[in-house]
């Protein structure tokens, strides 16, 4: 059917992920290929030493990049939407959003950029004997309960921003699998919360005399597949206030942005692997078995199918690298020439490939705000080098791009080096790899590992998302979710690949050992540099 077709008769499938800077939708036909997209661009803000968006924020953005998606389908084919076959939500995982029972949002919404939990991630990891990130979200239900915070006494429901926007527009407090493992780890078995972690997280709500179990208040677990709801009036009237858009049309279980990464790079099955690279990065290799100990660097997760996944996630990516690239384009115009944005990455990134594999010894510390994987509970951008460095334009550039997979490198070291963790294949995907090959060539030096980046990498989570909705109304064959990526959505492409040499990546292992050594010199910036 052609693209009108699909859309004129409510068959096109929409996938809708709010990340860090950018809310996207992606429309789909039902071959799984976009025909439509919409976006809004936000950013988070520092308020009172938190992290966060208002849910006007929220919900403006919603509705703005519905209205972007709109407005391209009307201009590509003259017609309004009226009804899709299906909806998936996601959006940036973990983080902390409290309910009272009138619906009321207790506290700003604390997003997974905030490091302020430390203490309480701690304690759970010592109880559960298992890794309690940072960001998650009983990190900061038990982080409040410390700090004596008023509104937890008052909390009925918790959940994620993915899990927030699916309940405005469905009603329904679920949560993806995949989403639901960074609020609380799940048991891969029972395709739920741990039940031996929810009964001791009990004990700790009981000693503070809080009327309510964990289990109470969290959103009820979901897998890929599943029916979770459909859209509501009001919901209908959020995404598309003009009152074109129907109710009535079916909800897949909202994910994060780690499961709709995994999805749109074919990486759900076992002994696969992605790395999304952006504002923060993450890579997530799917295991066959759980690690043999706790890491402090690595948490278990899992795929939205619910297979267990190995997490390295990393809060600084891309910001600081972007921040530079802003500077030689500041300079261009002061000299008079208006160069691409785009064209000023690709010349800078492509140049940097010139560099010494080393960069000369060069570093850059590129935390916009704290690191968890070298322990840094703030940020402060830090460029160092010492007099006989070699100090020249291609490893300044090329000494950025690697620190945007540096924390990456030092996390999966453990898994591969370690824990000897196999991998059949590592996909990229985020706008660390736009430029056609760099990226991907530093990140194969960084993992000593060939990396390989698909045509569809930029169509991002908003089009996993969509495919996970898809799979929810399309699968025809009932098939498993690795089947159905691979047969249906994939069938058997894996993009061009790049394998690193024996000097990139002893080049970077060069400059991972000095990156390390100096990490007390960012610590002292932390403490000196307010």
């Amino acid at each position: 059917m052609s693209a009108i077709n699909i859309i004129d008769e409510g068959k096109a499938i929409l996938g809708l992920e709010f990340g860090s800077t950018r809310i996207k939708a992606v429309l789909i036909d039902e071959n799984n290929i976009p025909i439509a997209q919409g976006t809004h661009d936000w950013e988070n803000r520092l308020e009172n030493n938190l992290w966060t968006y208002s849910l006007d924020d929220i919900k403006n953005g919603l509705r703005d990049c519905y209205a972007s998606l709109k407005k391209d389908v009307k201009d590509k084919y003259g017609l309004e939407i009226k009804n899709l076959a299906a909806i998936g939500i996601s959006a940036m995982m973990h983080g902390y959003m409290p309910f009272d029972m009138t619906g009321n949002l207790l506290t700003p919404f604390r997003t997974w950029r905030n490091t302020n939990t430390g203490e309480a991630a701690a304690i759970l990891s010592n109880l559960f004997n298992y890794n309690i990130p940072l960001r998650w979200s009983i990190s900061h239900l038990y982080q409040a309960m410390l700090n004596g915070e008023q509104h937890v006494k008052d909390i009925a429901f918790l959940t994620t921003l993915a899990g927030y926007v699916h309940w405005q527009l469905t009603g329904e407090k679920v949560i993806g699998i995949g989403d639901g493992s960074g609020m609380i780890p799940v048991d891969p078995k029972t395709k739920n919360y741990d039940s031996k972690m929810l009964e001791k997280f009990d004990s700790l709500l009981n000693e503070q005399n809080l009327p309510f179990t964990l289990e109470q208040i969290l959103p009820k677990i979901l897998v890929a597949g599943d029916n979770a709801g459909k859209l509501t009036e009001e919901g209908a009237k959020l995404l598309d206030p003009s009152g074109m858009l129907q109710p009535g049309i079916p909800f897949c279980p909202p994910e994060g942005d780690a499961g709709t990464g995994m999805v749109a790079t074919n990486a759900v099955k076992q002994h696969t692997g992605n790395v999304s690279a952006g504002t923060s990065s993450f890579s997530m290799i799917v295991v066959d078995k759980e690690l043999s100990k706790p890491y402090e660097m690595i948490d278990m997760v899992t795929t939205p199918d619910g297979s267990l996944v190995a997490m390295v996630h990393c809060n600084n990516c891309t910001s600081d690298l972007n921040a530079w690239v802003a500077i030689f384009r500041e300079f261009s115009e002061l000299m008079g020439i208006k160069a691409d944005i785009n064209e000023i990455y690709g010349k800078l990134y492509n140049h940097a490939l010139k560099g010494d594999a080393d960069c000369g010894g060069l570093i850059s510390y590129n935390y916009f705000s704290g690191e968890p994987i070298t322990g840094l509970a703030e940020g402060r951008p830090l460029f160092v080098r010492s007099v006989n460095n070699n100090f020249n334009l291609a490893n300044f550039i090329r000494t950025n791009l690697n620190a945007a997979v540096a924390c990456l490198k030092i996390g999966n070291d453990i898994l591969f080096n370690e824990e000897k963790v196999k991998v059949d294949r590592i996909t990229g995907h985020g706008g660390f790899f736009k430029t056609q090959g760099v990226g991907q060539r530093i990140l194969a030096a960084a993992l000593n590992s060939p990396i390989s980046v698909m045509e569809t990498a930029g169509e991002g989570g908003a089009w996993g998302m969509a495919l996970l909705a898809a799979y929810m109304v399309n699968n025809s064959q009932s098939l498993n979710l690795p089947d159905y990526l691979e047969k249906v959505v994939f069938n058997g492409n894996t993009g061009i690949s790049i394998t690193p040499t024996p000097e990139e990546v002893a080049g970077f292992s060069a400059y991972i050992e000095e990156y390390k050594s100096c990490i007390p010199v960012e610590q002292a910036a932390v403490e000196y540099k307010r």
